[in-house]
């Protein structure tokens, strides 16, 4: 039977081969995708995170982290946080979407910081270059930012609709990829003395949960939001995503299903005769409409196998000219995997049934 099935499959390469490209394409459009928004998802929430603080303490009301919210905390409000009991230290750091022509979003968040400050709390180091000089338009980015865009220590960015002197360049990645002084986002923002969140590090000999608890209570109208929770507060901020990712996924499954479909159905026109021949010799409709099914189930198979190979290249390529992250996830692979051989089944019923009720005689006869 699996020889029968093999040879079938092999009578048309060509065909074979275009049917599997076929549902390979929907998968890497499912895995792809799927992977592309959460992997960006959580490779921005890995970095926000990434600062060396274990709570964001921002004004209630905050939307989210970016960039697109007010300036509404006092900068003063630092020294009040460093006040409450466990906390190590606080620094204040401004966040603001800008114009980027060079960003796939037309937007692109970045940081307002105190650079001694910051880079106490956060490791910040150095790699090439100096820091910026408050006050001036100067900016440093990370160094997976500079490499994507072949930036050079001297070269400037436009911020603001004006060019900033790209000055240094640092290491490890947190929160946004380009920072410039604070004090020149404030004045640009028309929010001098404010601050749109603090950084937060507690004490080793206490908890996140329990400075949460003393800063909420010092604090009540204040939004304080542990920094190991971004992730999941980026992935439940986007309810429409997981409707379009299951919406997504549908459509290839039904697209694939499609393409079994055709595939086995010219398959089956093409072999009335050889469907006679083996009702002749005794083969019965179940076992004439298995093979015609295993049939769909391998090129499927072979069609899931090809589309995950394919997803791993396309990651590679990208990860070459973009910072952008794929997350190929074993359980979306089983997920395709089971829709996609579902998608095969059903494609295969209609041709595997009609092979089975062919009369013996008249495919004989069949030219």
């Amino acid at each position: 039977m699996d020889s029968l099935v093999l040879s079938n499959m092999f009578h048309r390469p060509a065909r074979t081969a275009v049917s599997v490209l076929g549902i390979a394409v929907g998968v890497l459009l499912i895995v792809f995708t799927v992977g592309l928004a959460n992997g960006t998802i959580r490779e921005q929430a890995s970095r926000d995170a990434n600062v060396g603080a274990e709570l964001r303490f921002s004004s209630s009301g905050t939307i989210g982290i970016g960039g697109t919210d007010a300036f509404r905390l006092s900068a003063s409000v630092v020294d009040e946080i460093k006040q409450v009991e466990g906390v190590r230290t606080a620094v204040g750091i401004g966040q603001n979407s800008v114009d980027a022509t060079d960003n796939n979003t037309g937007k692109r968040t970045i940081d307002g910081i105190l650079f001694e400050e910051y880079s106490a709390l956060s490791g910040l180091r150095l790699v090439q270059g100096r820091a910026f000089t408050p006050g001036r338009d100067e900016a440093i980015i990370d160094t997976a930012f500079q490499r994507q865009k072949k930036f050079k220590i001297g070269d400037t960015t436009q911020i603001y609709e004006r060019p900033f002197t790209i000055v240094g360049t640092y290491e490890p990645a947190g929160g946004p990829r380009i920072k410039i002084p604070l004090d020149v986002m404030q004045t640009q923002l028309g929010s001098e003395g404010k601050i749109s969140s603090a950084l937060v590090a507690i004490k080793p000999d206490t908890t996140v949960d329990a400075v949460g608890q003393r800063l909420q209570e010092r604090f009540p109208e204040a939004q304080v939001i542990r920094m190991s929770d971004l992730e999941e507060l980026y992935m439940a901020g986007i309810p429409a995503m997981n409707v379009f990712l299951n919406v997504f996924i549908g459509i290839a499954a039904v697209i694939s299903a499609l393409v079994i479909l055709l595939t086995m159905y010219t398959t089956v026109t093409e072999r009335t005769r050889q469907i006679g021949i083996m009702k002749s010799l005794g083969m019965s409709n179940a076992k004439i409409a298995w093979t015609i099914t295993q049939e769909a189930l391998l090129i499927s198979l072979g069609g899931i196998f090809v589309g995950v190979i394919l997803t791993f290249a396309a990651r590679y390529g990208l990860n070459l000219i973009t910072t952008l992250e794929v997350e190929i996830s074993p359980v979306v692979i089983g997920i395709v995997l089971v829709v996609g051989l579902f998608g095969g089944a059903v494609g295969a019923l209609y041709p595997a049934l009609r092979a089975a009720r062919l009369d013996a005689v008249e495919a004989l006869s069949y030219e």
